[in-house]
């Protein structure tokens, strides 16, 4: 029987930077059920100066990064959290080009829309901008700010960012505050919008961005 999206792990990352400094700051929120159970979060050095343009979408500057160890000292994390259950981001093509660019495989893991099966990749991906896209959300934008906005979750993803992001990382564009925000995106989709409990392999069908895509995604887990 497929498990159920309550039965494992899901770590939902952000991170922010770009492609050419790099990662300069990642969140992990780890959900089991209902409710948090981890929270990390740390600057990295980057691979090359941050940008002006860069520095004004994250509020990061070179200063505070200067003398960080870089994101590719967090091979083993990353390995360790893929191998335990899949991976969630919003419009998650993001966080897997950034992830590859410093770990193009990750550690032969299971391949979680098909149980019993492994893969190297980092994928499949449970991604909230798609999972909303096809249910049909029928506000403005799918951006993650005016989805937490649109279903009245600003508050609770506030009390979270005070219990566990630093004190000047508590909005938009800061790594784990918009982990968070995804994250109770995720919670909210299995939870109350789904009418049957989704299963982990369901999620990551309704997690890909076309028809054609959630066709081959259900021809796989089929077979």
């Amino acid at each position: 029987m497929d498990p159920y999206w309550d039965d494992l792990p899901i770590h939902v990352i952000d991170f922010e930077g770009g492609p050419h400094c790099g990662i300069v700051e990642y969140g992990v929120v780890t959900l089991k059920g209902s409710r948090i159970e981890d929270a990390s979060t740390r600057l990295c050095l980057p691979k090359a100066k941050i940008s002006r343009k860069e520095q004004a979408t994250h509020g990061i500057s070179n200063e505070a990064v200067s003398g960080l160890l870089p994101f590719a000292e967090e091979w083993d994390r990353f390995a360790r959290l893929r191998e335990s259950g899949p991976l969630a981001a919003h419009f998650a093509s993001a966080e897997n080009t950034m992830l590859k660019a410093v770990f193009p495989y990750a550690r032969r893991s299971e391949n979680w829309i098909q149980p019993g099966t492994k893969g190297s990749e980092w994928g499949p991906w449970i991604d909230t901008g798609y999972l909303y896209r096809n249910y049909g959300d029928d506000g403005s934008t799918l951006k993650l700010e005016d989805l937490v906005h649109r279903w009245e979750l600003q508050h609770e993803l506030d009390e979270l960012a005070a219990k566990y992001c630093p004190e000047d990382r508590r909005h938009y564009h800061c790594a784990l505050y918009d982990a968070l925000a995804s994250a109770l995106l995720l919670l909210l989709y299995c939870s109350e919008l789904r009418e049957e409990k989704p299963s982990v392999p369901q999620l990551l069908i309704e997690s890909q961005g076309s028809g054609a895509r959630r066709q081959a995604a259900e021809q796989q887990q089929l077979f």
